[in-house]
């Protein structure tokens, strides 16, 4: 099993902290630094910068939010950040949520699994560089009736093949993923839960084009806090507002992906009663109703020994690259996480 680093938003404060992150993280040997993007930073521009100043890790969107792109668009950032940095970029695509999609790009949140499907086929024959035609539900190349003509890629990509990873959550989402894609990007998973909410629906979609899980990458995202075991409740405290803001605040009544979640793990009454409180405005009452063993099951938390279990139990349930977000208020709290998760990594024999 590999690590990531995951350096979330940027223009968080921590902008200068991030870059040293990463370059801390190349050093050490960490496989993949994703970025993220909401409504502010965008992913293309931070990934550029990260690897300009990194020499080993690869980088990686984690997101590119599908709405606020062309998929055209998407092929020519993928070839150039994979040109730029010497074939060591990976391209993560999401659809993003609702309010997002339609309050920041004005793009209608429907059918948002043949969006992706279209975009991932529109994206795979840019990058063979072959004249780009396409006809579809969403997408037609070049418009009919115009002056468009079909054109081709100019830059030419380090690698002929960029790995296609797809932020996913729900049963269909993940079975579509396992069946177009070269990797899954997955959220609050917990190990214990992963082949019923996950990987039994990436196996199905890959059993669909006559694949196994073989090669295929699974990639869930870790809060990380290390400290004493004994203080792992307040290391989950710290996480209480994190948790509320996805399973209660992320989405809609109808439509959180998050909440979803959490029900298929065995949380119904908890997740109900976390949107409830969030979505009337009492945040701090939502974070109280977020129960810590939902917390812990989904972060890594405490000592490097406790954390080295952890980190076998996720290997074991099929994980292939787990990715860390190191929690602290300063730089040097970061590093001091960033470089626990690796000695943890080491100390469970999975390096």
């Amino acid at each position: 099993m590999r690590l990531g680093i995951n350096l979330g938003y940027w223009g968080a404060g921590m902008d200068l902290d991030n870059l040293e992150v990463a370059k801390e993280a190349d050093r050490l040997g960490y496989s993949v630094c994703w970025a993220a993007e909401a409504y502010g930073s965008d992913a293309a521009t931070v990934l550029s910068w990260v690897a300009a100043q990194t020499e080993r890790i690869d980088v990686g969107s984690a997101i590119f939010q599908i709405p606020a792109r062309q998929p055209a668009m998407t092929a020519m950032t993928a070839a150039t950040l994979d040109s730029l940095s010497g074939g060591r970029f990976r391209l993560g695509l999401g659809v993003s949520g609702p309010q997002v999609s339609e309050g920041w790009y004005g793009v209608k949140f429907d059918k948002p699994l043949a969006r992706t499907r279209e975009y991932v086929e529109i994206i795979r024959k840019a990058m063979t560089r072959e004249r780009l035609s396409y006809e579809g539900q969403h997408w037609t190349l070049p418009l009919p009736g115009g002056p468009g003509k079909p054109l081709k890629l100019t830059v030419h990509p380090e690698r002929e093949h960029i790995p296609v990873y797809i932020a996913a959550i729900g049963p269909k989402n993940l079975e579509q993923t396992g069946e177009i894609a070269d990797g899954a990007l997955l959220i609050f998973p917990s190990a214990d839960h992963l082949e019923e909410t996950a990987v039994q629906h990436i196996r199905a979609g890959r059993e669909k084009v006559g694949k196994t899980l073989e090669g295929f990458d699974i990639v869930p995202t870790l809060p990380l806090a290390v400290g004493e075991d004994k203080d792992v409740p307040a290391l989950a405290d710290a996480f209480r507002p994190y948790t509320a803001l996805y399973v209660g605040g992320m989405g809609s009544r109808k439509q959180n992906f998050y909440n979803q979640l959490a029900q298929r793990m065995g949380y119904e009454e908890a997740a109900a009663a976390i949107q409830d409180k969030y979505l009337a405005g009492d945040k701090d009452g939502a974070a109280a109703a977020v129960p810590q063993d939902l917390i812990d099951s989904t972060t890594l938390l405490g000592s490097v020994d406790r954390i080295a279990d952890r980190m076998k139990a996720y290997a074991a349930a099929g994980v292939t690259t787990l990715t860390l977000a190191p929690a602290g208020f300063t730089l040097e709290e970061r590093i001091t996480a960033l470089r626990a998760g690796m000695e943890a990594l080491e100390r469970a024999g999975l390096a």
